[in-house]
């Protein structure tokens, strides 16, 4: 992945869009700190649909990590309302 300075990305902004369609995402600078990715529109549609699930799918996943334990429930006896 290429790093651009915004300050290149915005004068030469025809050649980082081929870039990016041609090599892949590529990473624009403010500061010299990541400030935003420039990502092939096939890419995001993929990362948009891959990380969509139904609730259903979620609900019925076995293997989903929460990172909850949920303890036995044991042989409470229910009391009369």
């Amino acid at each position: 992945m290429h790093t651009w300075p915004v300050h290149d990305a915005k004068a030469r902004f025809s050649e980082l869009l081929e870039t990016s369609l041609s090599e892949g995402p590529q990473v624009v600078t403010k500061h010299g700190k990541a400030a935003a990715v420039l990502v092939p529109i096939r890419q995001w549609d993929a990362l948009q649909t891959a990380g969509k699930r139904a609730l259903k799918q979620v609900l019925l996943d076995t293997t989903a990590a929460t990172g909850i334990v949920v303890p036995a429930r044991g042989n409470l006896k229910l009391r009369r309302v």
